[in-house]
This record gives C-alpha cells, structure tokens and sequence, in this order.
C-alpha cells in the first residue's frame, strides 16, 4: 500500500506545529509543510500531489490547508478542487489556525447545553459573538445561521468591519448576519440585550464581559468563552467551566478546556477520516460541526 503523505499549506511563514503534530499523531506517515503559499500557488502544487501518483492513491493523499483567515482558506479549498482531474483527486481538510475546529467545537458544546439545561436548541435563538472579526467567530457565526439561529457579530473597533465580514457571509454561504459596534461598554451592552447565547472569541486575557454587563442579558442561557489566559473574557467563566452557573441569571457558562477537548478530538477524528475514507473527502468547518456534535453528545 501506498504512504500516506499530507501536503500542509500555509500563506504565513510557518507552518503550525499544533496542525503538524495532530496530523502525526492521527497517522499521516509523511508531512510536508508548504510555506508562504499564495492562492495563485495553489493549482500548481496541487496537480503536481495529484498527477505524481495513481488516481487510486489519492485516499492516501491529503493536502491540509491553515493560515488564519477563514475566506482565505475557503478560497484555497476552492481553487485546490478546482485543480483536480478526476480520477486524479486528493482529500483536502481546511483548518485555519485550528479555527475550524474551534469554532465547530464551541457551538457544539453549546448546542449540548441548550438541551442539556434547557431542553432546547439553537433554532431561533440570538447569538451574539465577540471578537467578530476574527476566524473562530466567523466560524461560530455561520454554523450558528445555517442551524437556524439569528447570529450578531460584535465588532471591538466599530461595526464597519464586522459588517463587511457578514456581507461576505450571505455571499458565500447565503446567510443573514448581524453585525453591531462594541467599542464601549454601553454597546456591549446594548448588543447583549436580546441574547440567548453569548459567545467570547476574543484576543487571549482581555475580559469583555463583566457581571454587571451580564445582569442586560436577562434572556441569557448558555455563555461560552474560548480565552484561555486569565482574566476571562466573560464573568465567571474559567478555563475549566462546563455548565456552571453564570454570576447573574439562571444561564451557565462553558469554558476554554470545554472546548478545547472536543476541538482535540474533532481535528484528530476528521486526519483519521481521511485516512479511513475509500473515496477523496472534502473538509470543512461544517464537517467540523457534525462530528463536534456527536463527540459532544
């Protein structure tokens, strides 16, 4: 049998050592990291993967896509299936700054405690996300429509970008957006009013979110905050939090290592994926959420 082999493509000067190890460890037996990659590289290095084994090798063939920008690599997984020449197909897995996965992760693990706490789910609930200009928020917001939910981002440095941000959204995915200023803290507030959800996916160490901010989201059930580096982003949520009650209101809140263990587990499961799959696969952060889900439970 063939080796498996993983072409790892980075736009940035090096190639996560985060993504190299888990690709190691779910059972790739060659990596190569590809560094500084443009989108215009993309079609020449993926025929060069392709055309230099038999069609029948291409489930033993996976080009891996990171980065930090999720319409990059969006782009990037277009241009690369693209470039194929069936029957001269690899499996291709985007994950930006392990961002994918994380966002996945963090809806699913909220999606469970809807149902866990409250009996419900994310259809027809109000999702308002901080840190909105970045990937994991990105992530979180558009699997938070596509499952029926009203998603808000909130941007830190006025609504413009975050706006531009949702356009792309409903272009690409053809979903409804919200997007709001949180500069001060009385937008902060003011964005949280209506929430049932409330998402921090902000810079590491920077609290967003007080108690006192809390007590303006009355209808507030689930809170999660991926920031692992003290102080919290939200109010009562530690690193270690899965389902603890919030400082004000009947929500609770899920922490950064919450999170991150069903991140772990989904970034793995989808490497085996590949390696188990008899036909080529094409991964995304929507593959993401359906395994989040199940790893979740």
């Amino acid at each position: 049998m063939a080796r498996s082999i993983l072409h790892m493509l980075t736009p940035l000067k090096h190639m996560s050592p985060f993504d190299v190890n888990m690709a190691i460890d779910a059972g790739f037996e060659t990596l190569i990291p590809y560094t500084g990659v443009t989108l215009a590289d993309v079609v020449s290095l993926t025929q060069d993967s392709i055309f230099s084994r038999a069609p029948q090798d291409g489930v033993r063939t996976g080009i891996f896509i990171g980065g930090k920008n999720a319409e990059d690599a969006l782009d990037m997984v277009d241009r690369a299936k693209k470039a194929f020449v069936p029957p001269f197909v690899n499996h291709v897995f985007a994950d930006p700054a392990g961002s994918f996965t994380t966002g996945a992760a963090m809806v699913a693990e909220v999606n469970r405690a809807l149902k866990a706490k409250f009996g419900t789910d994310l259809k027809g609930k109000r999702i308002v996300i901080f840190g909105g200009a970045g990937v994991v928020a990105y992530v979180a917001a558009v699997i938070g429509a596509l499952e029926g939910a009203q998603t808000v981002l909130v941007g830190h440095d006025g609504e413009e970008r975050v706006s531009k941000i949702a356009f792309t959204m409903k272009w690409r995915f053809g979903i409804e957006v919200g997007a709001v200023d949180g500069t001060l803290p009385e937008a902060r507030r003011a964005a949280i009013t209506d929430a049932d959800v409330i998402l921090s996916a902000g810079p590491a160490g920077i609290p967003i979110l007080t108690a006192e901010d809390l007590e303006s989201a009355p209808k507030l059930l689930v809170a999660s905050d991926v920031n692992a580096v003290p102080p919290a982003g939200i109010a009562g949520i530690d690193v270690n939090a899965k389902d603890v009650p919030l400082p004000v209101g009947k929500g609770v809140g899920i922490g950064a290592l919450a999170v991150g263990n069903v991140k772990y587990q989904t970034q793995c499961r989808l490497f085996r994926k590949m390696l188990e799959a008899d036909e080529p696969l094409c991964l995304d952060f929507r593959d993401a959420y359906t395994l989040a889900v199940e790893i979740a439970g």
